[in-house]
């Protein structure tokens, strides 16, 4: 379906639509399910299968593929088009990437972690883009990390590659906020999609670790009408672990 058509097709539409990239389970799918109790047709890309099960739960669209897949993301968007005419939120949320002392991580898998954590990011942006703006409205929520700032050995190729994604938010800000396009992102810390450990919840002021619903509530908030004249952003959603002004 063209822009020119999904223009057109939105016209007197009061259906709200999502797209949620890597969200058959941890925050994806928190989000996902969030979304939907807010009144949000969702669609739901996922390479486990997972996501196509939690979209029928859900009453909404469900794609088997990878966010690594130019084709797999056009097919999720097509289909979203072609059933409900319109993109209102686009959430991208990753898989994991390769994780190594930093002397000790190659090259392809510097390349993979881009892929993860960056590129996840850029491919659905540019189909979904030019949608948002035939509408004249839409919103971006990308789940970051809490370490991008300051980042841990723990997590090389995440926090490189989303330092990257911190500044291609900007850019892309800078080119879309005229048209009412926003575009935020969620920066999580130790979630109990994770494994738990003492020495990680205690270097939480709150003590504790956050929860997978705790990020959807930010995303769902960022993705509101509530949170349109916040765009450019990054939201610390992390109990306080990293601190910065």
């Amino acid at each position: 379906m063209t822009v020119e058509k999904v223009a057109v097709s939105t016209v007197g539409t009061v259906e709200k639509v999502a797209i949620v990239t890597a969200g058959g389970s941890g925050m994806g799918a928190a989000a996902a399910k969030r979304l939907a109790r807010d009144g949000y047709k969702v669609a739901i890309l996922s390479s486990s299968g997972k996501g196509e099960a939690l979209a029928a739960e859900l009453g909404g669209i469900g794609v088997t593929g990878s966010n690594q897949s130019n084709d797999d993301l056009k097919r999720l968007v097509d289909a979203t088009v072609a059933k409900w005419g319109r993109v209102d939120v686009l959430v991208n949320s990753a898989g994991h990437g390769p994780r190594a002392p930093i002397l000790d991580i190659t090259d392809e898998q510097w390349h993979q972690g881009i892929d993860v954590y960056f590129l996840n990011v850029v491919r659905p942006v540019r189909l979904v883009a030019p949608i948002m703006k035939a509408q004249r409205k839409g919103s971006i929520v990308n789940i970051s990390t809490a370490w991008v700032s300051q980042p841990s050995a723990m997590f090389p190729t995440s926090a490189v590659a989303r330092a990257g994604l911190a500044v291609y938010t900007k850019i892309f800000t800078d080119t879309f906020a005229a048209d009412n396009i926003r575009m935020n992102n969620v920066l999580p810390g130790w979630i109990d999609s994770l494994p738990a450990t003492e020495e990680r919840r205690d270097s939480v002021p709150m003590q504790r670790y956050g929860t997978s619903d705790e990020i959807a509530a930010a995303i769902a908030f960022l993705a509101s009408d509530e949170a349109s004249y916040i765009t450019g952003q990054s939201l610390r959603v992390d109990g306080g672990l990293i601190r910065s002004v």
